[in-house]
């Protein structure tokens, strides 16, 4: 009940399709469940009794730290291994195509370079080598995260990921960086000629206090740039949208800092709502999307003939 009105809130708040990293995968022993995708199938219920399109990520999460050989005890639910992540999502699709859920999908995720050894990673890169689903990963989140990296490997986590992790791992633009906000602008060019994207998550980023990330060079490096909620702390795309404005305004003491001023009519929600919607079917997983043939129908109803700058820029109590 609870993860269906959690999709629902979301889609209250203008989301049509989330892309989960999914953790709980063992009862809070540590005990794995007698169905191995029980809490998988959870999820996927969810979204089909609430309309919401489900791109489901299971994590590779296998210890606590660079240095940590094992997960805490408090974390004996998340565990996972390169095996298990692959029979959750074989199992997961099986159940997708038995079903016909036109709208379920399911990539891989990894947690963090600090939950994953670069072997295992790599071990999961290979397995997924010619599947073209996306894989997603936290990264360079918080400064602690970088120090951690850089005492653990020497370098920066951007930085060791677009290397290599040292196994050979080739990024493309089925990976998708979440948070990435500590990248310093030699790791944003390394990313831009991957073709991966960046996930913002601007009202977690916030409420965690992780820090703004060079926003405006992102997009300068044309890196797509997808919207993700998180921790959930706020369920509206306007708010997002807002947020990840208003934070780069206050650390440049500017106004309008993400706008174009030669595309999109000089509208900063426009370039950013394009942003999000472009960059959030490829994190997705999407073939097609947008309005074209083939693409999916998602639409959403706004009642208001306010311009996107108003409708993201005013008060959250315009609704849909």
């Amino acid at each position: 009940m609870a993860l269906a009105e959690l999709y629902t809130e979301l889609k209250q708040g203008g989301y049509t399709h989330t892309c989960e990293f999914h953790y709980l995968h063992h009862q809070p022993s540590g005990a794995p469940y007698p169905n191995l995708i029980e809490m998988s199938l959870a999820l996927v219920q969810a979204a089909v009794d609430t309309g919401m399109g489900l791109t489901l990520l299971p994590v590779l999460y296998e210890r606590a730290g660079f240095t940590q050989p094992a997960l805490r005890d408090d974390q004996r639910r998340f565990a996972t291994d390169v095996h298990r992540v692959l029979a959750l999502r074989d199992g997961v699709r099986a159940h997708v195509a038995n079903q016909q859920l036109n709208n379920i999908s399911v990539g891989v995720a990894v947690h963090s370079l600090r939950a994953a050894r670069a072997e295992s990673i790599a071990e999961l890169w290979r397995a997924v080598k010619d599947d073209p689903a996306p894989i997603h990963i936290h990264i360079a989140e918080q400064t602690g995260e970088v120090d951690d990296c850089l005492a653990a490997t020497g370098q920066r986590p951007i930085e060791w990921l677009c290397n290599g992790l040292g196994q050979g791992i080739e990024m493309d633009a089925r990976w998708h960086l979440v948070h990435a906000t500590h990248a310093t602008r030699a790791e944003i060019d390394a990313v831009a000629k991957t073709g991966a994207g960046m996930v913002l998550c601007p009202s977690t980023e916030a409420n965690l206090g992780d820090g703004l990330t060079d926003l405006p060079y992102w997009l300068e490096k044309g890196v797509p740039m997808s919207i993700g909620s998180d921790s959930h702390v706020t369920r509206d795309w306007r708010e997002e949208l807002r947020l990840a404005e208003y934070g780069q305004r206050l650390i440049h003491r500017k106004r309008n800092v993400l706008a174009d001023p030669t595309r999109f009519g000089g509208s900063t929600a426009a370039r950013l709502f394009e942003q999000a919607i472009h960059a959030g079917g490829l994190a997705a997983g999407f073939e097609r999307w947008g309005i074209q043939v083939g693409a999916r129908a998602d639409w959403v109803a706004i009642e208001t003939d306010s311009s996107l700058d108003q409708l993201v820029f005013s008060s959250p109590a315009l609704s849909f």
